[in-house]
Protein backbone atom coordinates (compact mmCIF):
# COMPACT_ATOMS: atom_id res chain seq x y z
CA UNK A 1 0.00 0.00 0.00
CA UNK A 2 0.80 3.42 -0.88
CA UNK A 3 1.90 6.03 1.83
CA UNK A 4 -0.31 8.70 2.02
CA UNK A 5 0.53 11.75 0.53
CA UNK A 6 1.51 14.93 2.52
CA UNK A 7 1.57 18.47 1.78
CA UNK A 8 -0.57 20.31 -1.27
CA UNK A 9 -1.07 18.18 -4.32
CA UNK A 10 -0.18 20.57 -7.48
CA UNK A 11 -2.59 21.48 -9.94
CA UNK A 12 -1.66 19.74 -13.02
CA UNK A 13 -4.40 21.22 -15.14
CA UNK A 14 -6.41 24.28 -15.35
CA UNK A 15 -9.49 25.03 -16.89
CA UNK A 16 -8.68 28.43 -17.11
CA UNK A 17 -8.57 29.58 -20.83
CA UNK A 18 -5.84 31.77 -22.35
CA UNK A 19 -5.85 34.59 -24.90
CA UNK A 20 -3.51 34.79 -27.77
CA UNK A 21 -3.02 38.18 -26.38
CA UNK A 22 -1.65 36.85 -22.69
CA UNK A 23 0.90 34.49 -24.51
CA UNK A 24 2.57 37.46 -26.90
CA UNK A 25 2.56 39.43 -23.28
CA UNK A 26 4.47 36.95 -21.44
CA UNK A 27 7.42 35.89 -24.60
CA UNK A 28 7.94 39.77 -24.93
CA UNK A 29 8.21 39.26 -21.08
CA UNK A 30 11.67 37.33 -21.65
CA UNK A 31 12.39 38.40 -25.02
CA UNK A 32 11.52 42.33 -25.04
CA UNK A 33 12.54 42.55 -28.50
CA UNK A 34 10.69 39.87 -29.88
CA UNK A 35 8.31 40.33 -32.34
CA UNK A 36 5.43 37.53 -31.37
CA UNK A 37 2.52 36.05 -33.58
CA UNK A 38 0.32 33.73 -32.31
CA UNK A 39 -3.20 32.17 -33.29
CA UNK A 40 -5.23 29.63 -31.33
CA UNK A 41 -5.63 26.83 -33.20
CA UNK A 42 -8.96 25.90 -31.74
CA UNK A 43 -12.24 27.61 -30.26
CA UNK A 44 -11.13 25.81 -26.60
CA UNK A 45 -7.80 28.03 -26.83
CA UNK A 46 -5.77 25.51 -25.59
CA UNK A 47 -3.93 24.81 -28.71
CA UNK A 48 -1.59 28.06 -30.15
CA UNK A 49 0.85 28.22 -33.28
CA UNK A 50 2.92 30.69 -31.98
CA UNK A 51 6.03 32.58 -34.50
CA UNK A 52 9.12 34.52 -32.74
CA UNK A 53 11.71 37.01 -34.23
CA UNK A 54 14.41 37.69 -31.75
CA UNK A 55 18.02 38.85 -31.82
CA UNK A 56 18.19 36.39 -28.65
CA UNK A 57 17.93 33.50 -31.22
CA UNK A 58 20.99 34.57 -33.56
CA UNK A 59 23.69 31.49 -33.25
CA UNK A 60 21.44 29.30 -30.79
CA UNK A 61 19.96 26.14 -32.37
CA UNK A 62 16.21 24.76 -32.58
CA UNK A 63 16.39 23.60 -29.54
CA UNK A 64 18.15 26.00 -27.45
CA UNK A 65 15.20 28.65 -28.62
CA UNK A 66 12.35 26.06 -28.01
CA UNK A 67 13.61 26.31 -24.43
CA UNK A 68 14.05 30.14 -24.09
CA UNK A 69 9.91 29.81 -25.08
CA UNK A 70 8.92 26.93 -22.97
CA UNK A 71 10.90 29.34 -20.03
CA UNK A 72 8.97 31.93 -20.64
CA UNK A 73 5.49 30.03 -20.92
CA UNK A 74 6.35 27.22 -18.08
CA UNK A 75 3.10 27.89 -15.81
CA UNK A 76 0.59 28.43 -18.93
CA UNK A 77 1.85 25.25 -19.90
CA UNK A 78 1.01 22.98 -16.86
CA UNK A 79 -2.49 24.13 -17.67
CA UNK A 80 -4.19 26.50 -20.17
CA UNK A 81 -1.74 25.53 -22.91
CA UNK A 82 -2.62 21.92 -24.27
CA UNK A 83 -0.17 22.21 -27.54
CA UNK A 84 2.24 24.67 -28.63
CA UNK A 85 3.64 24.54 -32.75
CA UNK A 86 6.52 26.79 -32.76
CA UNK A 87 8.59 28.61 -35.50
CA UNK A 88 11.06 30.68 -34.48
CA UNK A 89 13.89 32.71 -36.07
CA UNK A 90 16.42 35.66 -35.79
CA UNK A 91 15.45 39.27 -37.75
CA UNK A 92 18.58 38.38 -40.09
CA UNK A 93 17.13 34.71 -40.92
CA UNK A 94 14.94 34.33 -44.09
CA UNK A 95 11.67 32.96 -43.66
CA UNK A 96 10.78 29.67 -44.55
Amino acid sequence: MDPPLRGPVPVLCSSALIEPREIEVLIRRALPDAQVRVKSLRETQDHFEVEVVSAAFAGKGLVDRHRMIYAALAEELKGPIHALSLRTRAPAEETP
